[in-house]
């Protein structure tokens, strides 16, 4: 079993903290750590409530320092790290110009020694899209597009991509990603989500939301993935899961009795001493234990 950390940048958006978070993580053991994206946030009456909450606000975020930008910060600590991966969960990829977007993600892929991976999904407030001027509506044809095009930049000498949205000719991006493209973890938990993750996904990264029981959503969603990836004629058990939720060895076991590979657990800690000793607590009472699942 892998371990992870997620809501890295939202825990600890500063930078002596974030740097402590990373190596502390690496030094221990921990596998990857994760951030979240959001660019900005809608706020006042009337706005589209936030799923990820049983209020629909995001004011926890606000108050720890805000939500940095998940491939400026993992470029931040990948500066001061050697092993650790560097995940996002997820970015909201149609709220982004995809040609730009592949080009910073293979950037940073290559500068931190092919440690990027990227969770995407198409995100659920129309005011963020409208406040970076992209179509809320038609997310889910772009964000197939935006995955399609920029494995073919990164895949590719010279690409070529024609789309009802996305078009280019004959260009060149480099540098390309280290180990010849970027792994792609479909975030969601929708029907469209799972058909995504079967049909372009490296892995998956289902969302729980507040009120829905985890295991029982757990195991709907993976079986879905599983189901819809056979009925195109690809190997379930190449795309990997990644999950949270389980903090425990006995947690662990019955997540690695459902097909998932990777768990990712939040930090409590507040200070840099907390932290340090809460991660050595951690991987030895649990990432040890596991590391056979």
């Amino acid at each position: 079993m892998k371990w992870g950390i997620v809501f890295a940048s939202t825990s600890f958006p500063e930078p002596d903290r974030a740097l402590a978070l990373a190596r502390s993580a690496e030094r221990v053991g921990f596998e990857s750590l994760w951030c979240p994206e959001h660019i900005v946030v809608p706020v006042g009456r009337g706005v589209t409530p936030y799923g990820g909450s049983p209020d629909g606000k995001m004011d926890r975020l606000w108050r720890r320092g805000g939500i940095p930008d998940p491939l400026v910060w993992l470029a931040f600590v990948a500066s001061q790290t050697t092993t650790i991966g560097l995940g996002t969960n997820v970015v909201i990829l149609p709220e982004h110009q995809s040609v730009v977007f592949a080009k910073s993600a293979a950037t940073l892929d290559f500068l931190s020694g092919g440690r990027l991976q990227l969770g995407i999904g198409v995100g659920e407030l129309p005011e963020e899209y409208a406040s970076v001027g992209m179509d809320f509506t038609n997310r889910g044809r772009r964000m197939d597009e935006s995955i399609e095009a920029m494995r073919v930049l990164w895949t590719e000498e010279v690409a070529s991509y024609h789309g009802s949205h996305v078009n280019f000719d004959n260009v060149r991006c480099d540098p390309r990603p280290v180990n010849g493209t970027v792994r792609l973890h479909i975030g969601g938990a929708s029907d469209a989500a799972i058909r995504r993750a079967a049909r372009f996904g490296d892995g998956y990264f289902p969302w729980v939301g507040p009120g829905l029981d985890l295991h029982e959503t757990l195991t709907r969603v993976i079986t879905g993935v599983r189901r819809e990836a056979e009925a195109l004629g690809r190997d379930p058990v190449s795309i990997e899961m990644t999950v949270g939720g389980a903090r425990t060895i006995d947690q662990a076991e019955r997540m690695a009795a459902l097909g998932v590979d990777r768990l990712v657990i939040a930090v409590r800690g507040k200070t840099i001493a907390e932290v340090d000793d809460e991660l050595a607590t951690f991987a030895h009472d649990v990432i040890a234990p596991t590391s056979e699942l």
